[in-house]
């Protein structure tokens, strides 16, 4: 099993990511843990290219079955050809925005997302970013830059559009991926 789910920030990627490879017992890479250098505060500073993708290559070589999520595109597509299927998952800005907010609630805490707060600038830029994901051009992490990559993309393509739940997401992956193998 080799899969990658892709998606906005707060699409829901890892959730699933986790979710199947617990399912499946398959390892469960996120290309977050690749892209960055290790920060306090996180997601600060990006590692070079072609070290994440050695990185990443090297712990797909050691996992057999794999679920990867999170998006590689433009650093990492030397590796789609690993895939045997690709999931997208397309959530709507507010529902995405909100996820995404109350995630770094959880981690940072509202003191240090409020105005103030150590991580305020980091929280509302990267809430900005976020929506900017549906009007994006191709220079960024955008609707259009993923929609642009899955054209090239040469294993089935599995859409989820909308609110899902996570357990129908899971049964709808591994039915694909047993009708790929047909």
């Amino acid at each position: 099993m080799r899969v990658h789910i892709l998606g906005a920030s707060g699409a829901g990627t890892s959730t699933l990511g986790a979710a199947l490879a617990l399912r499946t017992g398959a390892e469960h890479l996120d290309t977050d843990d690749y892209f960055w250098l290790p920060t306090d505060p996180p997601f600060e500073e990006p590692r070079a290219m072609p070290e994440r993708l050695d990185r990443l290559r090297a712990d797909l070589d050691a996992a057999p079955r794999f679920v990867l999520s999170g998006s590689l595109c433009g650093w990492g597509d030397p590796l789609v050809p690993r895939f045997e299927l690709v999931v997208f998952l397309l959530v709507p800005r507010g529902v995405r925005l909100a996820r995404l907010a109350e995630r770094e609630r959880r981690l940072f805490g509202a003191a240090a997302l409020s105005l103030g707060g150590r991580m305020h600038a980091n929280h509302t830029a990267f809430l900005e970013w976020a929506a900017g994901y549906d009007a994006g051009g191709l220079e960024m992490r955008s609707l259009a830059r993923h929609e642009a990559w899955l054209e090239q993309v040469r294993c089935p393509v599995l859409r989820f559009e909308g609110e899902t739940p996570v357990d129908l997401q899971v049964t709808s992956v591994l039915q694909a991926l047993s009708e790929a193998r047909r």
